[in-house]
């Protein structure tokens, strides 16, 4: 079933989260293992994340260099199939531009087609490490809204090559909003132009950065309103669990944590405390999010679902 229909068919907040594809070298049980906890709120769909193969050169001693590579986790289709195997629940596969040609992104959409897959999350996707900035495929899509208008063609019956009009896909596809803006746009307003390109490119539902402000949240579905964009607007949440999250996340991100959250974090002098105010403050921004009517809450676990589970038992 897509996203969309999830949404218009329930009467409350659905609650969903993201997974990441465990390292190279570990098995489908860690994978479950980081799923099972969570299971018991009924979720009716789990996001899958891509990530992109990473390379070094090694010098091979002659003046030559040899390309090796040094992180990659198993493939998200893949996973995905082993999701819907067990729970018998939809899995959201992430596809992002970098790394892949049109060709290689139609093949992975054909394969998702096969398995019977019906919503994709389309994304640009960061830089690698090598990168000083993103650079998308010889031959691939340079932005989302490329991403998703091949896509969208898709679901039209037309392929790169042939078109094959009696046998469409049927993607419902989502795509990535910013709050608090993405930090390669000029400003929020330039930002918001870009995502209405994305949904009239096809995008059939959004799905935020994390934030810690729910006011930031609430004031970017209410801009989004205003210039005529009107899917659902899913609201992307993740649990503050280590003293390393309070300058990582909003380095890493691009987001500011309220005045608020802030004082509490500065007395924290171990983990266990960031733990506890992470929790506290997830709880009351969950609260929140759910009462005002947000379609869904989208955790982002990053592998880790004790500290979701935590905040969930008591809002869901």
């Amino acid at each position: 079933m897509k996203v969309t229909e999830y949404i218009s068919n329930s009467k409350d907040t659905i609650f969903s989260f993201e997974i990441l594809p465990p390292l190279k070298g570990k098995g489908i049980d860690d994978l479950y293992a980081a799923i099972d906890p969570l299971m018991e709120f009924n979720p009716p769909f789990v996001n899958v994340t891509y990530h992109r193969e990473e390379y070094q050169y090694n010098e091979m001693g002659n003046g030559l260099l040899k390309k090796v590579s040094v992180r990659k986790r198993p493939g998200t289709v893949g996973i995905c199939a082993a999701i819907m195997n067990k729970y018998k629940i939809d899995a959201v596969p992430h596809l992002i531009c970098g790394g892949f040609t049109k060709e290689e992104t139609e093949s992975a959409l054909i394969d998702l087609k096969f398995l019977g897959v019906d919503n994709v999350l389309a994304l640009r996707g960061d830089p690698i490490k090598s990168e000083q900035v993103f650079s998308p495929a010889k031959g691939g899509n340079a932005y989302a809204s490329d991403l998703i208008n091949q896509m969208d063609e898709m679901n039209q019956g037309k392929y790169l090559h042939e078109e094959t009009v009696n046998n469409p896909s049927n993607f419902c596809i989502g795509t990535a909003g910013y709050p608090e803006k993405h930090f390669e746009a000029m400003n929020m307003s330039t930002d918001l132009n870009y995502l209405k390109m994305k949904v009239e490119a096809g995008a059939d539902f959004i799905v935020t950065q994390m934030f810690f402000d729910n006011s930031k949240y609430f004031s970017f579905v209410e801009k989004c309103k205003s210039i005529g964009i009107d899917v659902p607007i899913i609201p992307g949440l993740k649990p503050i669990t280590s003293l390393r999250h309070i300058s990582f996340l909003p380095k890493f991100f691009h987001i500011d944590f309220p005045e608020a959250l802030s004082i509490e974090l500065s007395k924290c002098k171990t983990n266990e405390q960031v733990k506890q105010v992470g929790k506290e403050w997830g709880i009351n921004q969950t609260k929140e999010l759910k009462e005002m009517g947000a379609p869904v809450i989208h955790f982002y676990t990053m592998g880790r679902g004790e500290s979701v589970k935590n905040i969930a038992k008591e809002v869901f």
